[in-house]
C-alpha cells in the first residue's frame, strides 16, 4: 500500500495539523517505471578509511543521499515520516539495502522528504537540522519512534491543538514539537534545543520541503508514500522491499 500525500500548504489548519493520512492509490505506479537488467555492476571501494555507508551529503533536490556519488544505480525515496509503510520499508530494508548495494558502492541511496502534515513537516525540519551526517540515523531513529509518536498525537487536546492552528504558520511547529515530545527526543541525540527552535522556525527550510513535494507531484506524479526511482524513473509496484528488491538486483547485473 501507498500512502498518499495530504497536499496543500504547509501552514496547516486545525482539522489537518494531527491529521495521519491512510492508505490509498498506488502513487508507485506513476510514470515509466520499466527496470531494465543492466550489466553487472562492479564493486566501488570508498577511499581509505571511509565505508560508502558513512558517505551522506546533501542534494541539489533537497534530498541526501548515502554512498558512492559515482554509483551506476541510483536510488531515491520520496518518504514521510508519518507513514507506516515507510517505517515498515526503513525496517525491513535498511540493513540489506546497506550492506549488499550501498557498500560495495554499487547503489547511492537517496532519501527525499514528501511529507504529508504538520507532524511530518515538524519531524522532518528536526531531522534535517543538523545536516548530512546524522541525517539517516535519525531518519531511521524517527521511524521507529512513530507508533509512540502517533500515540502521543492522539492525546492532544483539541483546544490545544486549535490553539496551535491559529499561530502564524511559521509559529506552529514548535509548539507542536514540544506537545509531541519531539524536542526532548532530538535534544538526547544531540540537537540543542535553540538550534532546534531555530530550525522549526526557519521559513527557507520549510520553503525547501515545499518544492522537493512540488518536484515530486509536477516532474513525477507522485502522490503517495513510499514511491521509489532508479535511475530518475519511477518503479512500479514496489512500495516495500520484497517488491523493491528484485529491481535493484536487475539493476546492478545480479
Amino acid at each position: 500500500m501507498i500512502e498518499r500525500n495530504l497536499g496543500g500548504r504547509l501552514g496547516v489548519a486545525a482539522a489537518a495539523l494531527l491529521a495521519l493520512a491512510g492508505c490509498g492509490d498506488r502513487g508507485g505506479d506513476a510514470g515509466n517505471g520499466a527496470t531494465a537488467a543492466g550489466a553487472p555492476v562492479a564493486a566501488t571501494p570508498p577511499p581509505a578509511g571511509t565505508s560508502w555507508t558513512d558517505t551522506v551529503t546533501k542534494t541539489a533536490e533537497g534530498g541526501f543521499v548515502m554512498g558512492n556519488p559515482n554509483a551506476p544505480v541510483k536510488l531515491v525515496e520520496y518518504g514521510s515520516l508519518t507513514c507506516s509503510h515507510c517505517a515498515a520499508f526503513s525496517a525491513e530494508a535498511t540493513p540489506e539495502l546497506t550492506a549488499n548495494f550501498v557498500a560495495p558502492g554499487k547503489v547511492s541511496y537517496e532519501f527525499r522528504n514528501f511529507v504529508r502534515d504538520g507532524i511530518d513537516v515538524t519531524a522532518a525540519l528536526l531531522t534535517r537540522c543538523r545536516g548530512a551526517e546524522p541525517f539517516f540515523k535519525l531518519t531511521e531513529q524517527m521511524f521507529g519512534e512513530q507508533a509512540a509518536l502517533f500515540e502521543r498525537a492522539q492525546k492532544i487536546d483539541p483546544q490545544e491543538s486549535a490553539r496551535i492552528a491559529a499561530l502564524p504558520p511559521q509559529q506552529q511547529f514548535a509548539p507542536l514539537a514540544r506537545l509531541l515530545g519531539l524536542d526532548q527526543f532530538f535534544k538526547v541525540r544531540g540537537l540543542p534545543t535553540a538550534q532546534a527552535e531555530a530550525c522549526l522556525a526557519d521559513p527557507a527550510a520549510v520553503d525547501e520541503l515545499t518544492r522537493i513535494n512540488t518536484t515530486a507531484t509536477e516532474r513525477y506524479q507522485i502522490a503517495g508514500t513510499p514511491t521509489f526511482l532508479i535511475n530518475g524513473e519511477v518503479v512500479q509496484n514496489a512500495a516495500d522491499w520484497a517488491a523493491l528488491k528484485p529491481k535493484l538486483v536487475a539493476a546492478t547485473g545480479g
